[in-house]
């Protein structure tokens, strides 16, 4: 009974060579030949007990779902922060690539120790097409692969391809751009191959030269999208660059109202100051040195009193703003009718803007006090008979709690400023306690 169990306890272990030691079996046990061992014993402690779950087309294990969802959120975040593009690759009009693509082929030379003037001449000609073809295949490859996808960009960045290049645009262009990468790669190859078989050196030559015409042929018909990529680089790069983790103060109201005025007294923004609407084009970016915090300032397009579907892209501009950023409003009136835009419209504004983003931080400043009277401002068009008595409180003083201020006699500015401050340290408090509760919110998932 004493040998059958040993011989039973040998069949379920582990081969190994331990095994085969003679100084391992016991004095009773007898050498089983290899014949009569059964593999499915042997092996049966080596059978797969781990499960695994399909997450996004890959198998992980069962376990580690909870961990790949964390890494996959990590990425998504990253993809989603600000500044990419500062980080656009530089783009050479296509001129250049051609010019230069051109001139590194030409000094392609055959391979060494081919005697025959015909395959040297083949050779060569092959080689030199490869090369041109591919001097210019792999900047485009690199546009088209480090240009980022409108998918990844923060929805602010997101919102300023769109609304600045266009709908669509940006996409297309780069598709255009790949096109003729692939363009160049097809007919490069071709010719290499026809030049590859040629017969004679003559041959040779000729097909090298119909090679070389045709992909400066398709350069000169399609290497315009490469100038239009060119141009998108330095519109996107020129877009100011916005820190989320740095408060933000927007100055907000109708064109012409004395944003930019502000924005200059504010900041070292610089914003064009003129006297008809729309004096900025485009978000412009200054920064506040107060206590020695630095606070960011953005001066945007002035809103007109229409629906959203009926604004301009300048306008939309506004709106991504503080639907896509982390900012404090510093909303301005004008009460003096200098601006263009009634006191009943920019109430109107006033109220859609604030009831959309309730959620932000708020100062309301009524500008040029200077030139305010006694008696309310009234358009031609319009009837004080039937306004409201919200509608006309606001017009002799504007809404509840407002500054009022004048850069031209500097009534107000002290306190404009102090204020400022207050607002944006109050927003500071508000960016540092929304991190740290997504990073407690991380931390618990």
């Amino acid at each position: 009974m004493t040998s059958t169990w040993s011989r039973l306890q040998l069949l379920h272990a582990p081969p190994s060579s331990l095994l085969f030691r003679r100084g391992d079996f016991p004095k009773f046990a007898k050498f089983v030949p290899a014949k009569f061992l059964l593999p499915t014993m042997c092996f049966c402690q080596q059978l797969q007990t781990q499960s695994y779950e399909i997450v996004k087309g890959s198998y992980v294990p069962a376990g580690d779902t909870k961990q790949a969802s964390k890494v996959e959120d990590k990425v998504v975040k990253a993809l989603e922060a600000v500044g990419a593009f500062q980080k656009l690759p530089m783009v050479m009009p296509s001129i250049d690539i051609l010019y230069s693509a051109l001139k590194k082929a030409k000094r392609v030379s055959p391979t060494k120790g081919i005697a025959n003037i015909a395959k040297r001449e083949r050779n060569k000609g092959a080689k030199q097409l490869d090369a041109l073809m591919k001097e210019i295949a792999v900047p485009l490859r690199k546009y088209t692969e480090n240009f980022p996808g409108k998918i990844s960009l923060h929805p602010y960045e997101r919102s300023l391809v769109e609304l600045t290049l266009g709908d669509g645009n940006y996409e297309e262009v780069l598709r255009k751009v790949d096109y003729l990468r692939k363009r160049v790669v097809a007919v490069g190859k071709e010719h290499a191959s026809l030049c590859a078989k040629s017969v004679t050196k003559r041959e040779a030559e000729e097909r090298l030269s119909e090679g070389i015409k045709k992909i400066e042929e398709i350069f000169s018909h399609e290497g315009k999208a490469v100038d239009e990529l060119l141009n998108i680089a330095k519109t996107l790069r020129a877009m100011p660059v916005v820190d989320l983790e740095t408060p933000t103060l927007c100055l907000v109201g109708a064109p012409n109202v004395g944003k930019s005025s502000l924005v200059r007294l504010l900041s070292t923004g610089k914003p064009e100051i003129c006297n008809y609407p729309f004096t900025t084009r485009g978000i412009l970016m200054g920064h506040i040195n107060l206590s020695y915090q630095n606070f960011q300032v953005t001066d945007t397009p002035g809103l007109l009193r229409r629906h959203d579907e009926d604004r301009n892209n300048l306008e939309k501009l506004t709106l991504a703003v503080l639907s896509h950023l982390p900012t404090a409003v510093l909303f301005v009136h004008d009460l003096s009718g200098e601006c263009g835009t009634s006191p009943s419209d920019q109430f109107t504004i006033y109220n859609e803007i604030k009831e959309r983003f309730a959620n932000h931080l708020w100062l309301d400043v009524v500008s040029k006090s200077d030139l305010l009277t006694d008696s309310p401002v009234v358009f031609i068009t319009e009837d004080s008979n039937v306004d409201s008595l919200d509608l006309a409180k606001y017009r002799r003083m504007g809404p509840d709690g407002s500054l009022h201020v004048s850069v031209k006699t500097e009534v107000g500015i002290s306190e404009l400023k102090a204020r400022v401050h207050e607002l944006l340290v109050t927003q500071s408090e508000r960016i540092k306690s929304c991190k740290s509760s997504e990073e407690g919110h991380e931390v618990v998932t």
